[in-house]
């Protein structure tokens, strides 16, 4: 199978901290010597980024808010594609983690729920679909294309104090699944990441980095197991913790989601 060393040109979605960060940066050092575009909302993060990592050249950025409105974010793909006319590779790295007790449903801030909804799944969806055009016809003219959701070991089995956040990850999951079957006779391979509990960004606002701590895996570790697996064009890449739960809990999803479709 292809793999993340084909791509000519690599778009890191949500990459101005945490594990886009990290991926992004190495994927800059592959051997291949990809053009890596990092992209988030943060432009100072993405400027600071650049400035600091771009001996090559090969570093560039854009700013991009995934919860614009529909017809700007298709506008703003569009630009993207126009003036990245080799982009062959896109990963989905934006997200944000809230914490919900619907056993006090006075406190539920659905407001909050539904801008994690969008922001993790609702927002990815839309992407893909405007991303899609530009990658089937490069897979179309012979050249393997890629889309890299990242999803979460909680999609296998969910944390019950994250409850929104959860669903929103079984939702890609179940969607990277359905898409790398449906796409893979148009050449545009679709490798969902699926990263265990990993030193982020994404649990400090709840004041939970200390005790999370203890038990995540370190950025450098998983940025290291997670890049050995898209090097080898595994079809899905989960890490750490994640791996055997997937074992345990996904193993023949995929085929068996190809045989219901049809294929083979």
């Amino acid at each position: 199978m292809p793999s993340i060393s084909d791509c000519k040109c690599v778009l890191v979605i949500g990459s101005t901290s945490g594990i886009g960060r990290s991926l992004a940066l190495a994927i800059l050092d592959l051997p291949s010597q990809p053009t890596v575009i990092v992209c988030g909302r943060r432009k100072e993060r993405l400027d600071e980024l650049v400035a600091s990592h771009n001996a090559t050249g090969r570093l560039k950025s854009v700013t991009l808010d995934v919860l614009s409105e529909r017809n700007a974010l298709k506008s703003s793909i569009e630009e993207i594609v126009n003036t990245y006319p080799d982009l062959d590779a896109v990963l989905f790295s934006n997200g944000i983690q809230r914490a919900f007790d619907f056993t006090r449903p006075d406190t539920i801030d659905l407001d909050s729920l539904e801008s994690e909804l969008a922001t993790n799944y609702t927002s990815i969806v839309r992407m893909i679909t405007f991303f899609l055009p530009h990658l089937i016809k490069l897979g179309e003219q012979g050249r393997p294309t890629f889309l890299y959701p990242v999803s979460s070991g909680l999609s296998i089995y969910p944390a019950a104090g994250v409850p929104d956040y959860c669903a929103t990850k079984s939702a890609l999951h179940s969607l990277s699944i359905s898409l790398a079957v449906q796409l893979k006779k148009k050449n545009v391979h679709v490798v969902e990441i699926i990263p265990p509990l990993v030193e982020s960004e994404l649990h400090g606002f709840q004041g939970a980095t200390q005790g999370l701590s203890r038990f995540w895996l370190t950025l450098e570790e998983y940025t290291k197991e997670t890049m050995e697996g898209l090097v080898r064009g595994d079809p899905y890449v989960p890490a750490g913790t994640a791996v055997d739960r997937y074992k345990k809990f996904e193993g023949g999803k995929l085929e068996a989601a190809a045989r219901l479709y049809g294929q083979s």
